[in-house]
């Protein structure tokens, strides 16, 4: 989630419907110019007894995150608290409960983005063994309760905490025990976001399957492979889902503006506080009728807060965000932008995988992706066939848009490797929740301390 620790004093109040969607139509960009940004969530343990940390322990978040002070980086602070750290691979934020975040820096390949993910792990190892804790690469804490889990300082944190119980179920399960990867991507015009969008949101489903890693609630199997899509299903109907309107006809900037008008709001950001503005309406903001500010109207930089409070399985702001996958190791982090690269960045690979889906209905796009928390590779696609079926045909068209891009490492290679992981998981049939079940109910012996051996 975006880090706001400044409230801007000139920033221009909105006055047009074109500031709007200025957002949207200003995050076009020459191909040439196109870049990739890659986020990725782990959990954080102590060493000893497998705790979260709290954000004022020694040796805890707080800690943690002013230890990478030594590779560079810089504090940001909110109400005196420090929230997150800047520096030139982008920003390291925290998640409600303490997850450690890293917003990675735009860049032009492959090679750059895993590179930028290895120093991020590096640092955060070394600091790790100073703070004698460890990071977890998993869609969701396998064993905690939302009560053992610690909340961090952070003003819309608290807002959203009070406001998640009265729109679904699972939204603290969301905020408190949830890690992802997610993957930010350019478009070069209108037309160019929409079938982007179009083909991304398609194919989230299988991005979930493919990279399904949270089976486990409480220490047991909970029933699912990502229990962490799952609980996207009851978390707040207002900003999830798979937007049946971005398939219509028309759909553009104005229709996501639309949209976004449509989503309550959570908070508004004045004089380094935020102010809880839960499910009122930001069509009153901009006839100066919202409840806790009266008489007064959205600025730009509000309605770029707001841009961010939706939750889709696909979401756009000035570029387009990919968000079906669970959190995992390394070679994960680095396959998911690879995957999305070479399916969205070459128009051939484009064209072929927008393809694959463009006939299906709204109602079987919902289906699949229902169906994949549970089944993964498993689920049944429109026309027939399993998931597993178009993995192959989507992998391939993927390592054909990459060969296309033609980038390469020092070596002379290509960025298809990233791709190989995956390549394993369809080939075995096993996604990586199933791997862990195996040895839960193997080795393990059902002892799911175990799994914490497997932290970066």
């Amino acid at each position: 989630m975006s880090t706001r620790d400044t409230s801007a004093k000139d920033d221009p109040i909105i006055e047009s419907r074109d500031q709007l969607v200025a957002p949207m139509r200003g995050g076009e960009k020459p191909k040439e110019a196109w870049r990739i940004g890659t986020e990725h969530e782990k959990l954080v343990f102590h060493r000893s007894d497998h705790r979260a940390p709290s954000y004022d322990e020694p040796g805890g978040i707080r800690d943690i995150l002013m230890s990478l002070r030594q590779f560079g980086w810089e504090p940001v602070e909110e109400g005196g608290k420090v929230i997150a750290m800047r520096g030139d691979d982008g920003t390291v934020s925290l998640e409600p409960a303490g997850q450690l975040e890293l917003s990675g820096a735009p860049l032009e390949n492959l090679h750059h983005t895993c590179a930028e993910t290895g120093r991020h792990l590096e640092q955060v190892k070394k600091v790790g063994e100073n703070c004698e804790v460890g990071f977890l690469g998993l869609g969701m804490w396998p064993d905690k309760t939302r009560e053992e889990l610690p909340m961090m300082p952070k003003g819309r944190y608290d807002i959203m905490k009070r406001h998640m119980p009265r729109v679904g179920s699972l939204g603290l399960d969301m905020m408190l025990r949830t890690c992802t990867i997610q993957v930010n991507l350019d478009y070069s015009s209108e037309a160019d976001m929409v079938q982007k969008f179009r083909t991304g949101l398609a194919l989230q489903p299988l991005a979930t399957a493919l990279f399904a890693n949270s089976p486990f609630t409480e220490g047991k199997p909970n029933g699912y492979l990502s229990y962490r899509s799952h609980i996207w299903s009851d978390t707040d109907p207002h900003r999830t889902g798979m937007l049946p309107f971005v398939f219509e006809d028309g759909f553009g900037y104005e229709r996501w503006a639309d949209y976004m008008l449509d989503v309550p709001m959570y908070f508004v950001f004045r004089d380094g506080k935020y102010i809880d503005a839960a499910g009122l309406s930001f069509r009153d903001f901009l006839e100066g009728k919202l409840e806790v500010l009266p008489g007064e109207k959205p600025t730009q930089s509000d309605w770029w807060d707001h841009l961010s409070t939706a939750f889709p399985e696909v979401r756009l702001k000035s570029f387009l965000e990919m968000r079906g996958a669970d959190g995992g190791p390394w070679s994960r982090i680095c396959a998911l932008p690879a995957f999305w690269v070479g399916l969205l960045y070459d128009q051939t690979a484009l064209d072929a995988a927008w393809d694959l889906v463009k006939d299906w209905t709204m109602e079987e796009r919902e289906t699949l992706r229902n169906a994949v928390p549970k089944e993964a590779l498993d689920a049944a696609i429109p026309g027939g066939g399993k998931l597993r079926d178009l993995a192959k045909e989507v992998l391939a068209i993927a390592r054909s848009g990459l060969a296309t891009r033609a980038r390469l490492n020092s070596s002379g290679d290509n960025e298809t490797g990233f791709l190989e992981t995956l390549d394993e998981i369809v080939a075995t049939g096993k996604v990586p929740a199933q791997v862990l079940l195996d040895r839960y109910n193997g080795e393990w012996n059902g002892d799911i301390s175990r799994v914490y051996k497997y932290s970066f």
